[in-house]
Formats: structure tokens, sequence, C-alpha cells
């Protein structure tokens, strides 16, 4: 991966994940991973891709953990493992970029899906945001999106879903790095330098 690429010139990877949340006794596990394209710096909405990622039906939710996980526990305990999952979305995590909004949780699951394997450049639109719009009140993904006027945008894409879904959040980031990129300025940056920051 070319850390010297024009931002404008290579497609990058969006993707979050919604977890089981903090549980005394339990790993924190993934239920839904949800993913989306960012090509010559515009969201391809024909990528948008999500999944349900087991969850044993037995075990417990973190009660504070946000999503719709409650209503889905039939399918998680019948979705696939990560490690089953893999084969379908390596091409899309191994040969470009990675971007999410506070890539920690990201990071974390997608090496815990393929601990073997070597990622490449992660851009975090968190850490971008603080430095394009100092002083802003709150930096969550859900309140950048409504005070840069993105949500009518994301809402149109993901029809029926809502903050805390991943794909939902996925194609949020990708909106906000998006907006961010046709700011004066911003345009001409590398992958690198937009990694680094």
């Amino acid at each position: 991966m070319d850390s010297t690429m024009a931002i404008f010139n290579t497609r990058i990877t969006v993707l979050d994940y919604e977890t089981t949340g903090s549980v005394r006794g339990f790993p924190t596990e993934p239920w839904q991973l949800g993913m989306v394209t960012l090509e010559a710096g515009k969201l391809d909405p024909d990528s948008m891709f999500e999944s349900w990622l087991k969850v044993d039906a037995d075990r417990p939710f973190n009660p504070h953990a946000p999503g719709r996980h409650a209503r889905l526990r039939a399918e998680l305990a019948e979705a696939p493992t990560p490690q089953e999952l893999w084969p379908s979305v390596k091409a899309r995590l191994t040969d470009f970029p990675l971007c999410a909004h506070n890539v920690g949780t990201e990071k974390k699951f997608t090496r815990q899906m393929a601990p073997m394997h070597r990622f490449g450049l992660w851009i975090d639109t968190l850490r971008i945001a603080r430095k394009a719009w100092p002083g802003c009140t709150s930096y969550a993904l859900d309140d950048l999106i409504v005070l840069l006027d993105l949500k009518p945008e994301i809402d149109a894409l993901c029809v029926g879903r809502e903050a805390h879904d991943a794909l939902y959040d996925a194609v949020a980031s990708a909106k906000l790095l998006e907006y961010l990129l046709s700011q004066p300025g911003w345009g001409g940056l590398t992958v690198g330098e937009l990694a680094a920051m």
C-alpha cells in the first residue's frame, strides 16, 4: 500500500462494528459489521455491505450496549463467526487503506478476524475532525453529522437505520470523510498524511 498516493487516487474501505459491550466474565464480541467504499473521495453507494456476526444465544450483552441486538438474538446465534466471514471480506480489508471513527474498536476486531494478517494504514475520522473543526462541543459521530448537515444524505442512503447500526455508522464516517476532503486545502493530502493525523 503506497502511503504517498494522493487521497483522490485511492480506494478506502470505511467500516464499523457494533459490539456486545463489556460484561464481566465475557470477552467483548462484535455482532454486526458494516462497510462502504470511498472511491476518489466519493462514497460509492453500490459498495455498501453488512453482516451479522455470531453471538451465542445465551451470551449476555451489556444492558447499555446500543443498537437493536435484543431483537436479533436468533439471527445472531446463526450468523457467521468473524473467521467464517473473513474470506468474503478479505479483499476489502487487506488491499486498501481502512477508515473508521475512533479506530480502536475496528482495529481490534479486524485483527481478531485475521490474527496472522498485517493490515495497512488506518484513517481515523475522529482525530481528523478534532484537527479540522477545533472547539466543537462534541466529536461523537452522530453529533458531527448533524452539525455538518450530513444526516439527511446518510438517512437517504440507510433508510430505516439510525446511529449505532454498523452500516449506518460506516456510511456516516464515509460521508464525514467525503465532506472533509471537499473542503479547501484537504483534497491534496496523501493517504499517509491523512493516516498520520
